[in-house]
């Protein structure tokens, strides 16, 4: 009798430390030289998928007691996407926890310097979980840009680069949403003030703001007074002929020195061609470019060349006469550095 209750007794211990051990017992312990790891769980995973997903980052130990729990807890059929971070040594109780609780660690969206809405689709799809291809098609969709009274040519006027706070499993209609709320909080009444004081639209002011910017990439304390000079020339009813569009229209961004050849290119960006400003914005312009021109300088000059010396500075100038004397100091500083094209 009494070897049958010691035997009971080992029974009973031996139950209780099996289930100690699938609970409590740490199944997931991080190497000492990583300190902290980010695991995405997709939307639409089944359970199979996550512990694919803990097992291919190396985390798992025993997947049979994850397994187990997560039955027990009914983790199983409450699935929750999401970036998670796994920052120490974790038992099956507290991972599980962690992943039914959908306590994400969202993530910091950058984008800036991009051309086109292409770019921008990219840039964003390796950042959350929405494709590149989805994000396109959603902001190339017709009856979406004419909601907003945009076309193919203007719509990346809506998006303000700058970092944002997503979760990482946020879709292609959640992004553009919340990009379209953070568009109408940018432009606030001061804004608004000061894009009717100059006598353009929202969508325009982007559109010069992105010429602003490609003609100045450098000296960012000059971009104000090249505002004021393609203002002058829109209020004068003349052609912008500006560089940056026609290397646009060519769709050739290594391009240094524009030639002749190329004012002839066939396209409503060509502004050698087309007067006022082209139909859309050449690159996703920055909110230091868009203040640039709301905030321009005022003054006479209507022409401009990049100075000599490379600062990265231009030379202005009021009458075409002294525009030709420093476009020649120019190109004699290309062609003694065999700049050509």
């Amino acid at each position: 009798m009494i070897s049958f209750l010691v035997l009971a007794l080992f029974g009973v211990s031996g139950m209780i430390y099996e289930f100690y051990s699938r609970v409590y017992n740490p199944n997931i312990v991080l190497a000492e030289d990583n300190a902290e790891k980010y695991i995405y769980i997709p939307t639409s995973s089944d359970f199979t998928k996550v512990v694919e997903v803990l097992s291919e980052n190396g985390l798992l130990i025993n997947s049979n007691s994850f397994e187990w729990l997560a039955k027990q807890k009914k983790y199983t059929n409450n699935i929750k996407p999401g970036r998670y971070k796994i920052d120490r040594a974790l038992n099956n109780n507290e991972l599980i926890n962690l992943l039914r609780s959908g306590r994400q660690i969202p993530v910091k969206v950058t984008f800036n310097n991009l051309r086109t809405k292409e770019q921008l689709a990219g840039k964003i799809s390796s950042q959350i979980e929405a494709d590149s291809l989805t994000l396109l098609h959603y902001i190339s969709d017709t009856l979406f840009q004419q909601k907003l009274g945009l076309s193919d040519n203007n719509v990346a006027c809506i998006f303000i680069p700058n970092t944002y706070e997503f979760y990482w499993n946020t879709s292609a209609d959640q992004f553009v949403k919340r990009m379209l709320k953070e568009y109408q909080k940018f432009w606030n009444n001061d804004r608004k003030a000061k894009a009717d004081k100059i006598k353009l639209n929202y969508y325009e002011v982007a559109t010069l703001a992105s010429i602003v910017e490609k003609e100045q990439t450098i000296k960012r304390d000059e971009r104000p007074e090249i505002a004021g000079l393609y203002l002058n020339r829109i209020n004068k009813k003349m052609k912008l002929e500006s560089d940056p569009t026609l290397i646009f229209a060519l769709g050739d961004f290594t391009i240094k020195r524009v030639l002749n050849k190329d004012k002839k290119v066939d396209s409503p960006f060509n502004t050698y061609k087309h007067k006022g400003l082209p139909p859309g914005p050449i690159c996703i312009p920055s909110i230091n470019s868009i203040d640039a021109v709301l905030n321009a300088s005022n003054h006479k000059y209507i022409f401009m060349c990049a100075k000599e010396d490379f600062s990265g500075y231009h030379n202005f100038a009021k009458t075409y006469a002294k525009h030709l004397v420093n476009a020649r100091k120019y190109q004699k500083a290309l062609n003694k550095r065999k700049i050509m094209r």
